[in-house]
C-alpha cells in the first residue's frame, strides 16, 4: 500500500483537531467559506470520483489555506471502486460520488448519513485534436470503423453512456471498457480511440488535448453528485468542514468555473 498526496488508495494517520468555523449552509444561496486560523495538524482523507479531480485538487488548496496545519489527501477513481473501499474498511473522511447509486452503497451499509447533491455532470462525445475519424453525432460511434471507448457499466460514467444511448436507440461495441472516466478519456488523448464518451468536465479539463461533441440524449443522462461525511471518519469535525466547503458558494464556483451544473 502506497501512501501520497493524491493517490488511487489513501489512508490517513488521524491526530488531534483544532479547526473551527464554516458558515453553515442554510436555505438559499450556499453560505461563504470562512477559515479558521491555525490549529493542531491534521490529516484529512476525501475519496471522491475521478471526475472531480481538479475541482477537488483546487478546494483542498482553499481548505489548507483557511485551516494551517491540515493537509487534504485525495483518492480519486471510480466512484464504484471507492464505495467498495469504504465498505471495505478503507479509512476515510468523505466521500463524494459521481451518482446516488454509487453513494447508496454507503449509505446502506450505515456507513454515512443523508448525503446532499451538490452538482450534476452532463456527458459529451470526446474526439482527439482534429477529429480525425469526423464524428459528428451519436450515431457515429456505431460505425464498425469508429474505434469508441466507453467506461465501464457498473461506474457511473458507464451507467451514464448506457442511459444515452438507450434515448437513442443505438447500440455502440466499444474497443475497451474502462473503470474511470479519467482513464477513458485517456485513449483519446494517446489516439487510441475515435471517440469516448465521458463528462464535459473532463473534455474542459483537457482542453487543447481533446474536443468535445454535445449531444441531445446526453441531457437523459445527467448524473447528481452526492456528498457525505461519514459517520466514522477519523477526522469528523474536518470532514463536515470540508463538506461545507463545498456546498458554499465558494465551493459552487469552483465547481461550475469547471463545467459543473448546480443542482
Amino acid at each position: 500500500m502506497v501512501f501520497r498526496r493524491v493517490s488511487r488508495w489513501a489512508a490517513v494517520l488521524p491526530v488531534a483537531l483544532a479547526l473551527a468555523g464554516l458558515s453553515g449552509c442554510g436555505s438559499g444561496e450556499p453560505a461563504a467559506f470562512t477559515g479558521s486560523g491555525a490549529g493542531a495538524a491534521t490529516e484529512l482523507t476525501v475519496f471522491a470520483a475521478a471526475s472531480l479531480t481538479e475541482t477537488f485538487t483546487e478546494l483542498g488548496r482553499i481548505y489548507e489555506a483557511a485551516h494551517p496545519g491540515t493537509t487534504v489527501t485525495f483518492n480519486f477513481g471510480s466512484s464504484a471502486t471507492l464505495a467498495q473501499q469504504i465498505v471495505q474498511g478503507a479509512p476515510a473522511d468523505v466521500f463524494a460520488a459521481a451518482s446516488p447509486a454509487t453513494m447508496k452503497t454507503v449509505t446502506d451499509a450505515s456507513l454515512a448519513g443523508s448525503p446532499t447533491t451538490f452538482a450534476r455532470n452532463t456527458l459529451q462525445i470526446a474526439v482527439p485534436a482534429g477529429n480525425p475519424a469526423k464524428v459528428d453525432e451519436l450515431k457515429d460511434l456505431t460505425d464498425p470503423n469508429v474505434k469508441v471507448a466507453l467506461c465501464a457499466e457498473q461506474v457511473p460514467c458507464g451507467a451514464a453512456a448506457v442511459k444515452a444511448l438507450q434515448a437513442a436507440d443505438l447500440q455502440v461495441t466499444p474497443v475497451t471498457l474502462e473503470q474511470d472516466v479519467k482513464a477513458t478519456l485517456t485513449k483519446v488523448e494517446l489516439g487510441e480511440v475515435d471517440a469516448a464518451l465521458v463528462y464535459k468536465t473532463d473534455v474542459i479539463a483537457a482542453a487543447g488535448k481533446v474536443q468535445g461533441i454535445a449531444f441531445p440524449e446526453a441531457d437523459q443522462a445527467v448524473n447528481d453528485y452526492p456528498i457525505a461525511a461519514l459517520d466514522k471518519a477519523p477526522a469528523g469535525a474536518a470532514a463536515r468542514r470540508f463538506v461545507d466547503l463545498v456546498l458554499s458558494q465558494q465551493g459552487k464556483d469552483v465547481l461550475v468555473k469547471a463545467g459543473f451544473d448546480a443542482p
